[in-house]
């Protein structure tokens, strides 16, 4: 195992190190592996060091000048003899291997035309398979680039070109900037350049890709204009980059990642065929999410990984925030609440739980850091940011953000700083407003209760709340809301006597909330009559979430689904529900000989739906994954339609391929001659997803040797999971689970975002008693840090 850097080896060396820039050369002419030659320039206190270079080969190093042989153990290059009374310099020459994983320089040949493209993918302790450095974000450090390439392609990276010379980029130096931000995108790209406030910006996408690039280029390029508009507004900080290009990108195994000037996206995001409106919803808020990091994350970086908030939940809330204020997308908080807030709920009950903003020494090395990129730091901070401006004003909260950007700016900062900047803004006091929601984890409980027929609302917790409440008649209307502050006082409701209440109705604030038996009562029978869509979205949340803790039997949620969902005219609220029945309801509460009954019911309600004349591509979406009527699938393949006359797109008809082949009505010849047809590396994939749904077992141990392929890239192996073990398959798949746990510490040991992919990857059907035993005997053993946080947050789930 690659070894993690502690807290105590980083403070150390970002104690001891100063003034530190990199020259880096990359040669990516080779296609077995890639040159790398960087020099480093700093100064230092003490004679001592060390550079982190994963697996490099033919690995020399020049220090102040003389050629040393290094103590190199493949993981990191020892130095001595540093000077402490002048600057020094080191330069380190080495060959790098190409990964499809996802860490580092990324490989992609792309079968739609058989182009190349090679792009670094850096991020937590990734930086050192693409060069030598200190691999640590509080030693920012401008960057000067060249790469060498083939002469076709086109080389994106964090700054302004600065010169081209046939296959040979060189990029303007950067300000300083955490080395984990670097980026090089590098192909034969589709590129639409444009210019905005002074910056030159693009969008860039696969050559194969091109159509729905242009396709998209009108939307694309008014969401960035107007959100950098919005950001230039808010913040008294310019832009702090001398250009700005955004890149969908093969392989990331984030949704996009922030990296400095030019921000890439997982090409998921340019889909083939249709864009729904809830599609374009969640890309503009992606990215108007990562053009915040510009600021926070990039231009103010945290000091180290207990304060990953200061970059995540900022960006979460901004991105919901700025794609709903600026962006032209109404009722972003609408697919937060119904997607992102389960989560987060979720994530606050189990053993891994942590603060939203935990103190360094509950970090303690950078794998430590790695799990806690989760729903805790993303959305509930988010969440928590929410609440905080709802509570101090949004004025107060600019005002201490702003001076915080502009003390920091191009430096680290901690929570300390920030809330600080803060409290200066505020007659408010921030501090203990972030002792108490940023330092504990759990969440609060709001219920309703009553005294005699007047509602009033309790707390259980700690936090203060301010949320808005509504009141209807038993029919669910007369809407009537009032703000409340509430702490440890119960608040009665008065003026509301005999009225139903539910609190949280925008979700202002992230706690559980438990309805009283009147207002439940007139939601199970009439949540369909409301008419607010955040509402609705607030009231779904607080059923799935009743599931999760048992409070609300799986049959009571089906109920739900059986009577509410047809009539569900929020297309975005119709997928979240559909995609919690089919996924943590099926995998964590339905036994396994229940999931077939509960998938046809689904099915059922989205018949309905469409009958009523729903959301078409959202109903059909969903009846593609849950359908049992092979007959019926089979002929829209056949029409290349639905029934209610929607065409197949790409991603419609793969899902039907799919649910076809997981039924046992499409052998594997019919299944290759869509591949075919289809052509493209989403085709592939999707293949492969079809191929692994059979339920035979030839099928699936056809399927378990692709995943344990030395070279599986991540999306093969999602792609092949995702149909190997379906929560409908359980005793097919079952033979499979203790193959899983055996082999899941080795594929972990590639890194800790393939490790990712393998914890998420966690067979999707029930676990009885007796499987989850075997999951408890295999946490006993050596599992790495990443993979352990996974399984045992499914073990919490289960159980």
């Amino acid at each position: 195992m690659v070894p993690s850097l502690t807290l105590t080896e980083a403070r150390a060396r970002a104690a001891q190190l100063s003034c530190v820039s990199y020259d880096l050369e990359l040669d990516l002419t080779d296609e077995q592996s890639f040159g790398s030659r960087v020099t480093a320039r700093f100064s230092s206190s003490a004679p001592e060091t060390f550079l982190e270079l994963h697996r490099g080969r033919e690995v020399t190093v020049t220090l102040n000048g003389e050629r040393v042989e290094p103590a190199y153990d493949g993981h990191r290059i020892a130095l001595t003899g540093l000077r402490t009374d002048a600057p020094n310099e080191v330069t380190v020459e080495a060959r790098l291997p190409y990964v499809t994983d996802g860490d580092g320089m990324h490989t992609f040949t792309d079968p739609a035309d058989g182009e190349r493209y090679v792009s670094a993918y850096i991020g937590v302790d990734i930086t050192q398979r693409v060069f030598a450095c200190f691999d640590q974000v509080d030693l920012k450090a401008p960057v000067s680039l060249r790469v060498v390439a083939d002469p076709a392609w086109t080389v994106l990276s964090n700054g302004r070109v600065a010169g081209r010379d046939a296959g040979s980029w060189r990029f303007e130096t950067t300000p300083p900037i955490p080395v984990d931000l670097l980026v090089v995108c590098a192909g034969p790209w589709h590129s639409r350049a444009f210019e905005h406030a002074g910056v030159p910006m693009g969008w860039h996408a696969r050559a194969s890709l091109a159509a729905e690039l242009d396709r998209d280029l009108d939307e694309l390029c008014r969401v960035t204009r107007q959100c950098f508009d919005h950001y230039a507004d808010l913040f008294d900080e310019p832009f702090p980059f001398d250009s700005y290009d955004q890149v969908f990108v093969p392989g990331l195994n984030w949704g996009a990642m922030e990296t400095p000037g030019c921000v890439t996206f997982r090409d998921e995001l340019l889909p083939r065929g249709r864009i729904t409106d809830v599609e374009q919803h969640t890309r503009a808020m992606i990215i108007a999410h990562e053009m915040s990091h510009m600021w926070f994350g990039d231009l103010v970086t945290q000091r180290w990984w207990e304060d990953i908030w200061l970059n995540e939940s900022f960006a979460e809330y901004m991105g919901f925030r700025v794609s709903e204020d600026a962006a032209g997308f109404a009722g972003s908080w609408v697919g937060f609440q119904v997607t992102h807030t389960p989560r987060a709920m979720a994530a606050d009950r189990r053993r891994s739980t942590h603060p939203i903003a935990p103190f360094p020494e509950d970090v303690p090395d950078v794998d430590t850091a790695s799990t806690n990129f989760d729903a805790i730091s993303y959305v509930k901070g988010a969440s928590a940011l929410r609440q905080l401006v709802t509570w101090m004003g949004d004025a107060d909260f600019l005002a201490g953000v702003n001076a915080h950007l502009t003390r920091h700016r191009f430096g680290n900062a901690t929570l300390d700083d920030l809330v600080g900047s803060l409290d200066d803004a505020s007659p408010r006091d921030v501090r203990g407003w972030a002792e108490l929601w940023l330092r504990r984890s759990g969440a609060d409980t709001i219920r309703v209760e009553r005294d005699g027929e007047t509602p009033v609302l309790v707390r259980e917790g700690v936090r203060p709340h301010r949320l808005l409440v509504t009141a209807y008649d038993d029919r669910l209307s007369g809407a009537e809301s009032r703000w409340v502050d509430l702490a440890a006082e119960p608040v009665r409701l008065d003026g509301w006597a005999g009225r139903v209440v539910v609190p949280n109705t925008h979700g202002e604030t992230f706690a559980a909330v438990v309805l009283d038996d009147r207002s439940w009562a007139a939601v199970e029978g009439g949540l369909g009559r409301l008419d607010d869509d955040l509402t609705r979205a607030v009231v779904w949340t607080i059923a799935r979430d009743a599931v999760m803790t048992r409070s609300l039997a799986p049959e009571h949620y089906l109920a739900l689904v059986d009577r509410h969902l047809p009539a569900e005219r929020h297309g975005g609220i119709v997928t979240a529900v559909a995609e919690a029945t089919l996924g943590p309801l099926l995998s964590t509460r339905v036994p396994a000989g229940e999931a077939v009954a509960a998938a046809e019911r689904l099915a059922a309600a989205c018949r309905a739906g469409l009958h009523a004349g729903g959301d078409p591509v959202a109903f059909s979406r969903a009846l593609a994954r849950s359908s049992r009527d092979a007959a019926e699938l089979e002929r829209w393949l056949e029409l290349d339609r639905t029934d209610h006359g929607l065409a197949l797109d790409p991603l419609l008809r793969w899902a039907v391929v799919r649910r076809v082949a997981e039924l046992g009505a499409l052998d594997a010849d019919s299944i290759e001659a869509e591949r075919r047809r289809d052509g493209t590396a989403s085709g592939d994939l999707e293949a492969a997803t079809a191929m692994a749904a059979r339920p035979t077992p030839a099928a699936k141990d056809d399927a378990w040797a692709r995943l344990d392929a030395e070279d599986v890239s991540n999306r093969a192996f999602a792609a092949v999971t995702r149909g190997l073990w379906p929560a409908e398959q359980a005793d097919l798949a079952a033979p499979y689970l203790p193959r899983y746990l055996e082999a899941g510490p080795r594929w972990a040991g590639r890194g800790s975002a393939f490790a990712q992919v393998v914890g998420m990857c966690f067979p999707a059907f029930h676990l009885d008693d007796a499987q989850l035993d075997l999951l408890r005997r295999a946490l006993s053993g050596d599992v790495p840090t990443v993979l352990r946080r996974q399984w045992e947050d499914v073990l919490d789930d289960l159980s």
